[in-house]
């Protein structure tokens, strides 16, 4: 079994705490921009800390990935023929949509990747 990749050992403890009999952390990325504090994946689910709810309170959604419907890679900017650079990605899960912005294209890349071999097995 291979250690999970993190940006910082606190959130990977938050997602580490409330993990369930079987379930391993793949990743847990710091986000940037506001709301999302982080992502967290494991082989069961989406985690994401949303911190833009009233009063200063602060979410821990977990969605598992039998209930996301899509995944997007976002960008602002596209050229033709050319793949662009991107670093948010926006998943689907009932009506609801989750957008996460990353520190470099990588992360938002690996996510995407992730999310998405999870949901098309």
């Amino acid at each position: 079994m291979t250690e999970p990749i993190f940006d910082k050992s606190e959130q990977l403890q938050q997602v580490q705490q409330d993990l369930l009999p079987g379930e391993v952390v793949v990743v847990v990325y710091d986000c940037t921009g506001a709301g999302t504090g982080f992502v967290g994946l494991t082989n069961l689910r989406v985690v994401i800390q949303d911190r833009s709810f009233v009063g200063k309170r602060t979410a821990i959604t977990s969605i598992p990935y039998h209930n996301i419907r899509s995944v997007s890679l976002l960008s602002n900017k596209s050229w033709a023929g050319e793949f662009f650079s991107s670093s948010s990605v926006a998943m689907t899960a009932g009506p609801d949509t989750f957008e996460a912005e990353f520190r470099g294209t990588e992360k938002a890349h690996h996510v995407h990747r992730v999310i998405l071999e999870n949901i098309t097995r």
